[in-house]
């Protein structure tokens, strides 16, 4: 995925990390390929919809994701407000948004749609990286869940944003420990 320039100012989304336009700290940017640090804190997981968006929140040592809430999408962009409220309010330090590809790797409309809303996301945001990652089949794995749960289809329509918000942030929190830096910075 190549870079996108999010604003004067504003360092590029790449797939990864949206870094802000001082200088970072010489642990913020390690080498091409290198791990970055774990830092420890609350992450926002988003699932972008074309009319809700779903939100999941981390504990604050970053290892379990919960449903937060489910937000309407707005054409004034109430709803990006919103998410950099929260942001603030619940001091996060990494956004992780899902990206919808397709089976086969494939990056389509939504994907599209989910990368230009991470980058209006974090040009409200500051420092606080966003990461796109992939989620295909989230929405399917959400359903599964909540039906196992003994939730009903009917019911499902108001928590399946929040729920495959959290399946995404999940997997992106399950991911970093097992590849990442432990919180004590050793590699795991």
């Amino acid at each position: 995925m190549s870079a996108a320039s999010d604003g004067p100012g504003r360092g590029p989304v790449d797939g990864r990390t949206r870094r802000s336009g001082r200088p970072p700290a010489p642990e913020a940017t390690p080498p091409e390929g290198a791990p970055r640090a774990w830092v420890p804190g609350r992450r926002l997981g988003v699932d972008v919809g074309t009319v809700r968006v779903g939100l999941a929140l981390s504990d604050a040592t970053g290892m379990l994701a919960s449903p937060l809430e489910t937000v309407r999408r707005a054409k004034d962009q109430r709803d990006l407000d919103h998410l950099a409220e929260l942001v603030v309010t619940h001091e996060v330090v990494e956004v992780v948004v899902g990206l919808p590809k397709h089976l086969s790797g494939a990056s389509g409309a939504s994907a599209r749609d989910a990368s230009a809303y991470a980058e209006a996301l974090a040009s409200r945001i500051g420092n606080v990286p966003v990461h796109l990652v992939d989620e295909r089949l989230s929405t399917v794995t959400a359903a599964s869940h909540l039906r196992a749960g003994g939730i009903d289809a009917r019911r499902q329509r108001s928590v399946i944003d929040q729920a495959a918000a959290v399946v995404i942030l999940q997997s992106h929190l399950d991911e970093r420990r097992h590849t990442g830096p432990d919180l004590r910075g050793r590699h795991s």
